[in-house]
């Protein structure tokens, strides 16, 4: 999976980049036109005093977020049309002069848009492109290359996620979810209590001196106590 950070749009610039709150129902695929890397992409759609915005940038290394995905974007030229104001819009870099890198964002942007059909239940039915909404010849190179080239790209790794393997799985979940065996690994915001917990012999741990508590247990037994203490 292509790597994704966020460098978001601060709040106080909602009102003209992201103003409406929404609920997505597709994907929205365009090209930069230029060939400035993910980073500078989202910085400069940021920092610009105008209503041109998109939710992702995608170059050779990793996808940047610059707008949450709950909000619209002003990105395919249909005003409060569906495109904006219902989908995810993705900016593929480096699509002035093409070649490797151009290859390499594509298939990165790929990659992401099956994330997003993943998280929310979508198919390739939702991957749509900018002209779409307003004729504008956009993504142009990936047209000129085929836009069902890039959908089948897209497919396979909705394929992949599919077929992800049982250890893949407990992976995901380790990761989401892990396992404190220390109190020096408990977060910060729960370890007064959970000690609290040890020290009171309501938690024993697993033998060996391991807590052995997941990241829910501790929730759970951290809520428990302090909805105790405040009856």
């Amino acid at each position: 999976m292509v790597k994704n950070i966020k460098k978001l749009c601060p709040p106080e610039r909602y009102a003209i980049k992201c103003p409406y709150t929404r609920r997505p129902s597709r994907v929205v695929v365009h090209n930069t036109g230029n060939d400035a890397p993910a980073e500078n992409e989202v910085s400069y759609m940021i920092n610009r005093d105008d209503e041109i915005s998109f939710h992702y940038a995608v170059d050779g290394q990793k996808a940047v977020q610059g707008l949450p995905e709950n909000r619209n974007a002003w990105a395919s030229g249909d005003g409060t049309g569906k495109g904006n104001m219902e989908g995810i819009h993705i900016e593929i870099c480096y699509s002035l002069s093409g070649g490797p890198r151009f290859a390499k964002a594509e298939d990165n942007a790929a990659q992401l848009t099956a994330d997003i059909l993943r998280r929310y239940g979508w198919g390739l039915a939702q991957v749509t492109k900018h002209q779409d909404y307003d004729g504008k010849y956009c993504p142009h190179r990936t047209l000129d290359l085929g836009w069902e080239r890039f959908k089948k790209m897209v497919e396979k790794y909705l394929k992949e996620d599919d077929d992800m393997t049982a250890a893949e799985v407990k992976e995901i979940i380790r990761k989401e979810n892990p396992t404190y065996n220390t109190l020096d690994e408990v977060p910060s915001y729960w370890r007064a209590d959970i000690k609290e917990l040890v020290d009171k012999g309501i938690i024993s741990g697993t033998g060996g001196g391991k807590l052995g508590l997941t990241k829910s247990d501790c929730k759970a037994a951290v809520l428990a106590k302090r909805i105790r203490e405040k009856l």
